[in-house]
């Protein structure tokens, strides 16, 4: 799916010949493309003649943020961070930067992008005076829109340690290391992102001044991304030290509780082992079959009160 914008509005239905003529004027646009086909890929090898690398970046994916030159733009890999349900996922962006347009390819559906269309599509002609400012609100709206999964996250993690005081359990661990393992993976993606947007921000001084502070305004965001998916980090090291303790506290209960119960029998136990309970008015009472069934009923019947207290107590 194609959207262009321009000063003249915005339009889905986008032609090769309507890109070309556009090209051709020098005008102001840009081109978003969505889960690209044969045809995007014609049309931006044809039309636009972007580089073949390029071009094999968007089909494989699975890159990482960069910013590359090229003769006549500037190729950019930005990342989005998202989170399903407790899930984070990652969506790969590709930009192509020129002085007259941007284009944007993206596989995966873009939900920050709807509010950016309805701006641009309220002022078209001010929003789409320069290629640099289309650019920057694009790179603005998919940065912000990582502060979402953050901020979620955090909550998560607070939540999560409130219920591991309570009552920590084997799926709290597991989350706990997929947590951090997320973390691990936006760290390394923002640290990479945080050097590009470094590097674009030294780019727009040296070609437009003008947008420099708009850059500089998404590379702060950046760092803030940056520093917060530390803190989450400690975070969810800390939830960890928190759980650990918590099961050996309540291990260290356990092991009292058991103690004192096996403490109370061990005088019984020797008693019962030294005399044999060999005594004559006992042993004429249990001389039948009967009795003897009795004693295993009862054996049978202690043990099971005790699994069943035992689990009700946490302890197995």
């Amino acid at each position: 799916m194609q959207t262009l914008f321009t000063a003249d509005g915005h339009n889905r239905a986008v032609a090769a010949s309507t890109v070309a003529d556009l090209l051709t004027k020098h005008e102001v646009f840009w081109l978003d493309i969505q889960a690209p086909d044969d045809n995007d890929y014609q049309l931006l090898t044809d039309t636009f003649k972007f580089h073949q690398l390029t071009i094999e970046d968007v089909k494989h994916q699975n890159q990482r943020p960069k910013l590359d030159g090229y003769d006549g733009y500037v190729f950019a890999v930005v990342f989005v961070i998202a989170l399903t349900g407790e899930e984070v996922s990652f969506r790969e962006h590709h930009l192509y930067i020129a002085p007259t347009f941007l284009v944007t390819v993206h596989m995966q559906p873009e939900p920050s992008f709807d509010k950016l269309n309805e701006r641009i599509a309220e002022s078209p002609v001010s929003t789409c005076r320069k290629s640099s400012f289309l650019t920057y609100l694009v790179m603005d709206s998919l940065v912000d829109t990582t502060f979402t999964a953050l901020e979620t996250l955090d909550e998560s993690v607070d939540q999560l340690q409130d219920e591991v005081l309570r009552d920590a359990n084997s799926a709290q661990l597991a989350l706990l290391q997929e947590m951090k393992h997320a973390a691990v993976e936006m760290r390394r993606v923002l640290g990479a992102q945080r050097d590009m947007f470094q590097r674009l921000v030294t780019l727009s001084l040296e070609a437009d001044r003008e947008t420099t502070a708009y850059y500089r305004d998404v590379y702060d965001h950046i760092i803030r991304q940056y520093e917060t998916v530390d803190s989450l980090r400690d975070l969810l090291t800390g939830a960890m030290d928190v759980y650990l303790s918590t099961v050996s506290n309540r291990l260290n209960m356990t092991v009292k509780a058991l103690t004192v119960v096996a403490s109370l029998f061990l005088p019984l136990t020797f008693l019962t082992g030294f005399f044999g309970m060999n005594f004559g008015w006992l042993v004429s009472r249990i001389g039948t079959f009967y009795a003897f069934d009795i004693g295993l009923s009862l054996m049978a019947i202690s043990i099971i009160t005790q699994l069943v207290f035992f689990r009700r107590r946490g302890w197995i």
